[in-house]
């Protein structure tokens, strides 16, 4: 051997660390423990324990009563719990965590009317324990089993099926299995329980299996973990040798190998793998690194403590948590609630399977071998960071409005509170707030008390920032004819204040609309977005006039092009003075029918005939087209009325 291919997941995983862990600290604890049947499938493993004082029963009528009992690792079936309940037994309950779920998920499928069916070999412990929660399971280890099962009788595949797998189930078959299920069932749910570090094992092994001369499985032959990892690792290697400890191993035959891969199933220690390891690495000419195995080591048994800092990898993401390996003894889960701030985020848009993530542990749990975890809260301690440096260097933050209260908002910042009040909300007085909620908005940091976990901000501050760039913009860029659209802020007697971007400019009253108007609501209303041009620009007074009216189209023009000196038009009285009355001829073009053109007799003033709005014929009697000017008369056609009275 010139080189040893060490797999860094080989040894123990959390459940059996978890297990032994276990079955060690009530060796220590109590006067007379047992273990019911092997903890674990490791021999070794069970003469330490059995040195340490944990003795071994097969079953619990062997007990005496009253003993402290440790289930293995494996789990046991319903009714041996209560057998040892009769036996008066303290019960020390080792199962896997992942088994637990399994067994949970049968009984859940029970109470929902539905069959359970084990993917697994039948006999293996574990499945046993699984069956053992619920009644007349179906248990398959072959996928022709599967298909002879649903051809057997017709009424099979509408059956209302939940499907599990034994935690050490090789990816393959369960893959084969339920395709095979997903294709012929009507009715199927299906739960992917292989265990996560079995998956990562077995992916492994198949990886350095492929680029070695050899392969050595360290690990108990009753081990199924193991002998699915020899399967695995004989279809790609043409030499696998597994073992159970140092001494088994073929080091004549080895020495012809130049590279020779090294794993373990999950129930092998550590102290045998490098025992293994160790006797290799004095056969070789090059060795692989025994610092890294000793850091290794090390590291698959550090502890974790509530508060830590800890780095792991995404491993799974389902629904309702993020599964992540943290390389010690307890299994870390995130919930999907203390992944992000942002409760509308999914978790695959946040991780994604195999990425390094960093996290805070809110809760450890070693009775049970999970670590709570939590991205949201980590990011939280960050960003009180981002949060201080924000207010100091000015620097504008993002967040969601999350409440309305008596004072103003609650704005989410990654997790922080950061309350604006209502004058820095960005709204106008007695404006209704509700309408920012769940709004994305940008603000500014103004005070920050983190003893008091107070943080105040401003949205105003930022849109003013925002508005005093765009005016400089504008006024840079400003110049006569230039169109913009804009906001309609208010409208006063004379004109409208029209919001371009940042600065407003006023559009007179007369500039509003071709005809004439009483006042600007009568062409547009605060909130319209208007195209506007601009008529000038007073850079020093910071003054715009704008028009809104189109100026392409000069009713002048559509006026003289259509009426002439003695046409008769229908006209609207729009304005009364003392010497006379305007009336619209067509929209934008007045005609003044002087008081001596109203009646045909004296009258001391237009209102004695005429009224704003009414609708009369004239008769145009002047057009200066220099000026823009028509002369109208109602009294001619009142005379020619006479004129033709008095023919007849």
């Amino acid at each position: 051997m010139k080189e040893i291919i060490l797999a860094k997941s080989a040894g123990f995983c959390y459940g059996v660390r978890r297990a032994v862990q276990m079955a060690e600290d009530a060796a220590k604890a109590c006067d007379s423990c047992t273990m019911l049947g092997s903890i674990i499938h490791n021999a070794h493993v069970v003469e330490d324990l059995e040195s340490q004082g944990v003795h071994r029963v097969n079953s619990p009528e062997e007990l005496n009563g009253g003993e402290t009992v440790i289930i293995r690792s494996h789990g046991e079936a319903r009714e041996v719990f209560g057998r040892l309940e009769r036996k008066n037994a303290v019960v020390m309950n080792s199962t896997c965590p992942r088994v637990l779920k399994i067994q949970q998920l049968v009984q859940d499928a029970e109470k929902e009317g539905r069959k359970p069916l084990i993917i697994g070999e039948p006999k293996h412990p574990e499945v046993l324990g699984v069956a053992g929660w619920c009644h007349d399971p179906l248990i398959f280890h072959i996928p022709e089993n599967i298909e002879k099962w649903l051809c057997a009788d017709d009424n099979n595949k509408n059956i209302p099926i939940t499907v599990v797998c034994q935690t050490t189930c090789t990816q393959k078959l369960y893959e084969i299995c339920t395709e095979i299920l997903k294709k012929e069932c009507t009715n199927v749910k299906i739960f992917d329980t292989i265990c996560d570090a079995t998956y990562k094992r077995q992916s492994e092994a198949a990886e350095i299996a492929a680029h070695v001369d050899a392969m050595i499985v360290v690990g108990d032959r009753q081990s199924a973990n193991t002998r699915h990892l020899t399967e695995i690792c004989s279809g790609i290697c043409p030499a696998v040798f597994q073992i159970e400890r140092a001494d088994e191993l073929p080091l004549r035959d080895l020495r012809k190998y130049e590279t020779v891969g090294l794993t373990a199933g999950a129930s092998t220690p550590a102290r045998i793998i490098k025992e293994v390891y160790t006797t290799m690495s004095e056969e070789t000419i090059v060795t692989g690194g025994t610092e890294d195995f000793a850091k290794m080591l090390e590291e698959s048994f550090k502890t974790l403590n509530t508060g830590d800092k800890v780095t792991g990898i995404v491993t799974a993401i389902t629904p309702t948590e993020i599964q992540v390996d943290l390389g010690t003894k307890q299994a870390g889960y995130i919930p999907v609630a203390e992944l992000s701030d942002d409760p509308s985020v999914k978790p695959e848009d946040v991780v994604k399977v195999g990425d390094e993530i960093e996290t805070y542990v809110v809760r450890v749990n070693d009775i049970e071998g999970y670590a709570t975890l939590s991205k949201k809260r980590l990011d939280t301690v960050k960003m009180w960071e981002t949060i201080e440096t924000a207010k100091d260097e000015k620097t504008t933050l993002e967040g969601i409005v999350t409440e309305e209260n008596k004072g103003g908002i609650v704005v989410s910042v990654k997790g922080i509170r950061v309350f604006v009040p209502a004058s820095q909300s960005g709204l106008p007085r007695n404006a209704d707030m509700s309408e920012l909620l769940k709004q994305k908005v940008e603000l500014r940091i103004t005070e920050v008390n983190r003893a008091r976990r107070r943080v105040v901000g401003s949205i105003r501050a930022v849109q003013f920032e925002a508005r005093q760039a765009a005016a400089e913009a504008i006024w840079n860029d400003i110049e006569e004819g230039k169109r913009y659209t804009g906001t309609v802020k208010s409208l006063t007697s004379y004109g409208a204040f029209v919001d371009i971007g940042g600065v407003d400019g006023m559009v007179h009253i007369s500039e509003l609309s071709w005809s004439r108007i009483k006042h600007p609501s009568e062409v547009v209303s605060v909130g319209d977005q208007v195209e506007v041009y601009v008529i000038s620009a007073d850079k020093e007074k910071h003054k715009i006039s704008l028009g809104l009216k189109d100026r392409s189209v000069d009713p002048w023009d559509k006026f003289v092009a259509s009426y002439h000196v003695d046409d008769v038009v229908n006209v609207k009285i729009v304005k009364l003075m003392t010497f006379g009355a305007f009336a619209e001829v067509v929209p934008g073009v007045d005609g003044l029918i002087h008081i001596s053109q109203i009646a045909d007799r004296r009258i001391e003033k237009p209102a004695d005939v005429l009224s704003e709005g009414q609708t009369v014929d004239a008769k145009i009697i002047a057009i200066d087209e220099e000026n823009k000017k028509i002369s109208l008369s109602i009294r001619a056609l009142l005379q020619s009325e006479e004129e033709v009275a008095d023919a007849e």
